[in-house]
């Protein structure tokens, strides 16, 4: 007698979330392993591109072997990325991945690239090629006053650093006539059930601080002087600690003062991805210390779900 695959239910994303630097792709990776199973999926605006898997952190080729990775190293760092198109994509992949009888684990800490995976593609306002030219064109410093001044509540929200984010929330908000919530209020419940990975801020802040040593010893500097020549996108382009690297490679910046600004900057990151995460209700603590393993907190998952 066949056995019957799992039904969709069954199989409903898992999704593993966190900071960067809080181990939340070595707890999906263990995951996968302990539901047998079970593929990746990448929520990482940046982890998509070749040349650029030491910096953005993605999974090792030995990893990605262990266990199916989707939408890791899959594009040029010339092409741009979004996050409604990497929606769809893995939306492709997921249904792929439950056809197979196989459970979707989605991991990833881009904001924007989870939510619209979790919970679909915010309807929005048409786009306006003329107002998006004209923002494109404005200084970050302008765009987020814009904001400020039509919806200080997607302002206090945004990632400050982006402005690709920025931008795009002030022409939701300013064609759409409304505040940037009346459009998020219409998305679905979750997809799945969802974890967020917390650590102590001071244990989080060191493990970064080992991680970026470990990139600039792994070969991240290489990485970005290998695509010096290459014109990059503009999703590329905001990947995070490649200005770092070329100052340094100009000589504008030292290799000695090159890990603690690479730090300082991904803490920087992490605590906006945190505060994100806080207001995601549906996501369940997993609070994770040093003693804590990715087996051990995988294994945590699997008896919840």
């Amino acid at each position: 007698m066949t056995t019957p695959l799992p039904s969709r239910a069954e199989l409903a994303p898992l999704f593993i979330l966190g900071p960067t630097g809080s181990g939340k792709s070595a707890v999906a990776l263990e995951l996968a392993r302990l539901l047998g199973a079970a593929e990746i999926v990448s929520a990482d605006a940046y982890q998509v591109y070749r040349g650029l898997g030491v910096l953005t952190a993605a999974p090792s080729p030995e990893e990605r072997a262990a266990v199916p990775h989707h939408l890791v190293d899959c594009m040029e760092p010339t092409e741009n990325n979004d996050a409604a198109a990497h929606a769809r994509r893995a939306a492709a992949a997921i249904a792929a991945i439950q056809a197979r009888g196989a459970r979707p684990i989605v991991t990833g800490g881009s904001g924007l690239y989870v939510k619209f995976i979790s919970h679909g593609i915010s309807p929005a306002p048409p786009s306006d090629p003329a107002l998006r030219a004209e923002l494109a064109s404005l200084p970050l410093p302008e765009l987020l006053r814009r904001l400020q001044e039509a919806d200080p509540a997607a302002a206090a929200t945004v990632d400050v650093c982006n402005a690709r984010y920025v931008a795009r929330y002030l022409e939701i908000v300013l064609t759409g006539g409304k505040p940037l919530a009346h459009w998020q209020q219409n998305w679905r419940e979750p997809a799945g059930p969802g974890w967020v990975i917390t650590r102590a801020t001071e244990e989080l802040d060191a493990r970064l601080a080992a991680r970026c040593r470990a990139m600039l010893r792994g070969g991240a500097i290489e990485e970005v002087a290998a695509l010096a020549s290459v014109p990059l996108s503009a999703t590329a382009e905001k990947t995070l600690g490649l200005g770092l690297i070329r100052d340094c490679l100009a000589g504008r910046l030292s290799r000695r003062d090159l890990a603690p600004a690479l730090s300082l900057l991904t803490r920087r990151y992490a605590k906006r991805q945190r505060t994100w995460l806080r207001r995601e209700a549906w996501l369940r603590p997993l609070p994770m210390g040093v003693a804590d393993s990715p087996a051990a907190a995988a294994a945590r998952i699997a008896e919840a779900c």
